[in-house]
């Protein structure tokens, strides 16, 4: 298997983690690339702060050239719809870049991520850190913790899109 470049995205109106990594078919893994973009701050008009996500994933996907993009789905606790809806926006903006710049969205679970990493579909934000850690051998914990999802994203695509055997990865302590 050749090797593949996957981006991953934690979206976020005001911070969205993106991460991109390659993948070997060997299940060998670089980190190509992490980091935040910034939609801006909440007193500028719903547009001109998807137009800034926007701009930020297309410098990403120009400069890193990814092959393959997955996003975490939209969560809502019944308690915040609002967040939502606003994940929402920031997804619509993600997605329709990644289909103008020609990358098919793969969609993932925030359980299911967190359960292909740890074992567990309820880890918190700490465990992901730490798993993405030891899994891409990093030198220190991803902050902030959109940046460790974003590349927990693109590591459960591998396993569960591009890896013949998936399998749940545990780490140990």
């Amino acid at each position: 298997m050749d090797e593949i470049r996957i981006l991953g995205i934690d979206p976020g109106l005001n911070i969205t983690g993106y991460g991109v990594i390659s993948a070997s078919g060997s299940g060998q893994f670089k980190v190509i690339e992490a980091g935040v973009l910034r939609g801006g701050d909440s007193r500028k008009s719903m547009g001109d702060r998807l137009l800034a996500l926007r701009a930020g994933l297309v410098d990403v996907i120009t400069t890193l050239g990814p092959t393959r993009m997955a996003l975490e789905e939209i969560y809502s606790h019944y308690e915040r719809p609002k967040t939502a809806i606003l994940m929402g926006h920031a997804r619509g903006a993600l997605c329709l870049t990644a289909a103008e710049k020609g990358l098919q969205v793969h969609d993932y679970a925030a359980t299911q991520i967190k359960r292909m990493l740890t074992g567990n579909g309820r880890a918190s934000k700490a465990q992901i850190q730490l798993a993405v850690t030891r899994l891409l051998g990093l030198d220190a914990v991803p902050e902030p913790p959109d940046v460790a999802d974003a590349l927990a994203i693109a590591v459960c695509h591998y396993y569960l899109s591009e890896c013949k055997t998936a399998t749940t990865i545990r780490q140990t302590g």
